[in-house]
C-alpha cells in the first residue's frame, strides 16, 4: 500500500484511526463546530407577499365580474334604455398538496443526544423538512406543471407564469389603450430598452377603460434584472428605490402606476432562445399582487404530523401542506414580458 493511502500505519478511512495526532502528551481527536454552515435557498419572494385566504371547499370557488351593466346618455324629454346586467362567470380551482417526510433512527438520535455534540440537530432536521415544503410551494407558485385550474393535469400547481401566458387576451372595450397586436404578452426586441418597455406595458395596463388594473410590482431573475442595471448605467439612469419586506430594499422605475419595483426571484428560469441556441430568452411579470391569491385548506403554513413509531422504532414526521394559487384577472390584471439577448 503506497504511503499516501496510510494514516499512521492504518488505511485512511479506517474507523480505528480516529486520532489526528499521538504524541507525548498529546492525543487529538476530530472535534467539528457546533454549529453547522447552511445558506440553502429556503424561500422566495412571491409566496412572502401574495394574499392567503381560506379556500371556499374543493374545488375553492369565487365570481368573477367582466363588465357592469352599460348606460348611455338620453333625452331629458323623452327618457329611452335599454336594459343590461352585470357580466358575471364563475371561477374554480382546485386545491393541490405539497408533502415531506423524515424519519428518525432512535438509535442515531441517541448517539447523537449522548455525544452532544450537536445538540439542536433534531430541530434543525425537522425546521429544514419544513422548510422543504415552503421551497417547493414558492417554486410551484410560478412554474407548478399542472395546466388547468378545473381539470388537473399534474399534481402541482397551475403555476402563475402558465396562468398569465395562456389565458385569452381581454381586449379593451371602447379604448385604443392597447395599440393593435398588443397583448398581456409583451415582447421586447433584443436592441429594444428594457426600462421604456416596462412603462410602456405598464402604461397600457392602467389606460383600460373597463378594468381598474394596479401594477404592483415586476419579477424577474436576477439576471434579467441586472440587464436592467447594465441600460441604467450606460444610459445614466436613475433608479428610486422601495423597501418590499422588512430590510429588503430593491431598485423601482417609476411608471403610470406609481413606483414598480423590480423584484428578484429566483425561480423564475431562463430558457435558451430555441434549441441550440446561445441566446437566452429572459421573462418577467407584471402582477397586481393583490389579484395574486392561494386557497389554504385548515392552514396557511404547513402543518407537521408525527406518525406513531414503525417497527424499526423509528420515529416519523409527515409535513403537510394543502392549497393552490389562482391569478384573478390573468387576461388584463398582469402582464409577461419576454426577450432574447
Amino acid at each position: 500500500m503506497g504511503a499516501g493511502n496510510v494514516k499512521r500505519g492504518r488505511p485512511i478511512g479506517s474507523i480505528s484511526a480516529a486520532a489526528d495526532y499521538l504524541g507525548p502528551g498529546a492525543i487529538e481527536t476530530n472535534r467539528y463546530q457546533a454549529e453547522i454552515f447552511d445558506l440553502v435557498r429556503r424561500r422566495g419572494v412571491l409566496g412572502q407577499r401574495i394574499n392567503q385566504t381560506p379556500a371556499t371547499g374543493q374545488p375553492s370557488r369565487y365570481f368573477e365580474e367582466l363588465a357592469i351593466p352599460t348606460a348611455a346618455a338620453a333625452d331629458p324629454r323623452v327618457l329611452s334604455a335599454t336594459a343590461s346586467q352585470p357580466n358575471r362567470v364563475e371561477q374554480v380551482l382546485n386545491l393541490k398538496a405539497i408533502l415531506a417526510q423524515l424519519n428518525y433512527s432512535i438509535f442515531d438520535v441517541e448517539v447523537n443526544q449522548q455525544q452532544g455534540q450537536f445538540a439542536y440537530l433534531e430541530a434543525k432536521d425537522l425546521t429544514d423538512a419544513v422548510d422543504s415544503v415552503l421551497k417547493e410551494h414558492d417554486k410551484e407558485l410560478w412554474i407548478g406543471s399542472d395546466t388547468n385550474l378545473v381539470i388537473p393535469t399534474t399534481l402541482q400547481y397551475y403555476g402563475i407564469s402558465g396562468q398569465i401566458v395562456t389565458a385569452p387576451f381581454v381586449a379593451p372595450q371602447g379604448t385604443s389603450a392597447y395599440p393593435p397586436g398588443m397583448s398581456q404578452n409583451a415582447v421586447i426586441s433584443a436592441s429594444g430598452s428594457l426600462v421604456d418597455g416596462v412603462k410602456q406595458q405598464v402604461a397600457y395596463m392602467v389606460a383600460r377603460t373597463d378594468f381598474e388594473v394596479k401594477p404592483s410590482a415586476f419579477y424577474a431573475s436576477p439576471v434579467f434584472l441586472d440587464l436592467f442595471d447594465r441600460e441604467a448605467k450606460t444610459l445614466q439612469l436613475y433608479y428610486n428605490e422601495t423597501e418590499i419586506q422588512p430590510g429588503v430594499i430593491v431598485k423601482a422605475i417609476p411608471t403610470q402606476a406609481g413606483l414598480l419595483p423590480l423584484i428578484p426571484e429566483p425561480f423564475i428560469p431562463i430558457e435558451v432562445a430555441y434549441p441550440g441556441a446561445t441566446i437566452k430568452q429572459y421573462e418577467g411579470f407584471i402582477l397586481s399582487e393583490e389579484f395574486i391569491e392561494y386557497h389554504w385548506l385548515t392552514s396557511p403554513v404547513p402543518r407537521v404530523f408525527q406518525l406513531g413509531l414503525l417497527g424499526n422504532l423509528a420515529a416519523q414526521f409527515v409535513i403537510l401542506k394543502f392549497g393552490a394559487v389562482v391569478a384573478k384577472g390573468a387576461s388584463y390584471a398582469h402582464a409577461e414580458i419576454i426577450t432574447n439577448r
